[in-house]
């Protein structure tokens, strides 16, 4: 189902669901995993735990905070699509953070781990009925329909890559 028949689109989600390139989810999911598999790991593991600025999370920390919150996105849209009406919280992610102890994990294994995670999000969503897909929902005090969850889930691994990308691999350079 294409992004274009995300009504409404909403606020605060908006800013993840724009940066998916794909218009169709199943080709967002694919291009997703992509960006997955080209990651250089030897480049994320010789960043290590340094962060860019202080009080900023780690690679690590990153990668944990994605599968979070993918695990969040896809329990919402599930219950979305299942129809129930109950109005979804939102989260504290730095809460979250300071209790998933990363940096115990390695890198391999935190990947490991979201791709795992994506499939699920995957088979979830290639078994909502195409009605439930585009039925709204509250959350985080939004009206926001399972398929732009979907897309959400897309567009925050992209912001958080782009994070990576344009703050730490400098200083792995």
């Amino acid at each position: 189902m294409n992004k274009n028949v995300i009504q409404p689109m909403p606020q605060f989600f908006d800013r993840y669901i724009h940066l998916v390139k794909e218009e169709d989810l199943s080709s967002a999911f694919i291009a997703s995993r992509k960006e997955l598999e080209m990651l250089n790991i030897d480049q994320l593991k010789h960043i290590g735990g340094a962060v860019y600025a202080p009080g900023k999370w780690t690679i690590k920390d990153i990668f944990q905070h994605i599968i979070d919150n993918e695990r969040i996105q896809s329990y919402r849209a599930m219950r979305i699509a299942r129809f129930d009406s109950t109005p979804l919280p939102g989260y504290d992610e730095n809460i979250l953070a300071n209790h998933a102890h990363a940096s115990r994990r390695s890198i391999e294994d935190l990947l490991t781990e979201l791709k795992a995670v994506r499939t699920t999000t995957e088979l979830l969503y290639q078994s909502i009925e195409p009605a439930a897909l585009v039925h709204n929902g509250i959350c985080f005090n939004q009206q926001i329909s399972a398929l732009a969850l979907g897309f959400v889930i897309i567009g925050h691994q992209t912001h958080h890559l782009n994070v990576i990308q344009e703050k730490y691999l400098i200083l792995g350079s």
